[in-house]
């Protein structure tokens, strides 16, 4: 097998564009890291025509996925959870090559985890936890007791992948794993979704009461990327001008919910300006001070 991996990279290898390559060995591991293909090349390279290139090959029954991907796409994926294989994949990947030491370094960045990365991820994380939590509670009180365990599982999901960012790790696909012996609250809060005996009604209507508990614990930390932005103006800022700012593109669509959360719980505060029109009013937000709060 590793011979026939060798001769699908080893071209690459002597690329001056290509900066590494990783194997992923589908034996290593007991959860579907390598998409059920028996192995995965991931090549780095510094930029080509398309930013992901994908191949497949198959030889003696063997099944060998090569994902050909630019620097700054894989960067991407890594900071936003945009592909979550990524980062696993970075983490537990074989080197093969190595081009002046960038696989040494981005392994040992993804073990760091700097904080300015994680706080990002917290947010994304946060915005989409909310958003299902939210839906998920609407959908309970509308009676769409199915929709809505689908969206607070959804919730807990997110909730979970919010505890390992906040212990310094990379939240995996196999999230739960992590989460068991990291933040035991949260775990437990799965297992009463899943096996209480109550009926579904009474088991989503708990998980909302716990859930809406853990997410005011969490809220200021996961909002810091967002707080801390909007901190650099002492004025109040409309939605449009929050929106606008190139910081927040990778949870502009989960904006809403985490805007609507933190003037809900009081930790931004929000205004009514006057428009031109006597009866409509903009809506503004600031973030309150400490003593406020």
């Amino acid at each position: 097998m590793e011979n026939f991996q060798r001769m699908i990279y080893q071209e690459h290898a002597s690329n001056p564009n290509t900066l590494g390559i990783l194997i992923v060995e589908k034996t290593l591991f007991d959860h579907p890291i390598t998409d059920e293909f028996d192995s995965i090349l991931l090549i780095i390279v510094e930029k080509q025509e398309v930013d992901w290139f994908v191949k497949h090959y198959e030889v003696n029954g063997q099944t060998v996925a090569m994902h050909i991907v630019t620097k700054s796409l894989l960067m991407d994926w890594i900071d936003t959870s945009g592909y979550r294989r990524a980062a696993e994949w970075v983490i537990y990947g074989r080197k093969a090559y190595d081009r002046n030491e960038f696989i040494k370094e981005l392994k040992e960045e993804l073990q760091s985890f700097p904080e300015e990365k994680r706080t990002l991820r917290k947010i994304i994380d946060f915005g989409k936890l909310l958003k299902n939590y939210s839906e998920g509670k609407a959908l309970y009180e509308a009676k769409e007791v199915m929709d809505s365990y689908s969206k607070i599982l959804n919730a807990l999901h997110y909730l979970a992948r919010l505890s390992v960012i906040d212990q310094g790790y990379y939240p995996e696909v196999t999230v739960w794993n992590q989460v068991k012996s990291i933040d035991l609250e949260v775990y437990k809060l799965y297992e009463k979704l899943m096996d209480s005996t109550e009926n579904l009604e009474k088991r989503i209507e708990l998980m909302l009461i716990a859930m809406d508990f853990v997410l005011l614990n969490k809220a200021e930390s996961a909002s810091t990327h967002l707080l801390n932005l909007l901190n650099e103006e002492e004025d109040y800022w409309s939605y449009a001008s929050i929106k606008e700012l190139p910081e927040i593109e990778h949870y502009s669509l989960d904006l809403h919910a985490i805007i609507s959360y933190l003037e809900e719980k009081d930790i931004i505060d929000m205004k009514l300006v006057p428009t031109k029109n006597p009866d409509v009013f903009q809506r503004m937000y600031k973030v309150k001070k400490l003593e406020e709060v």
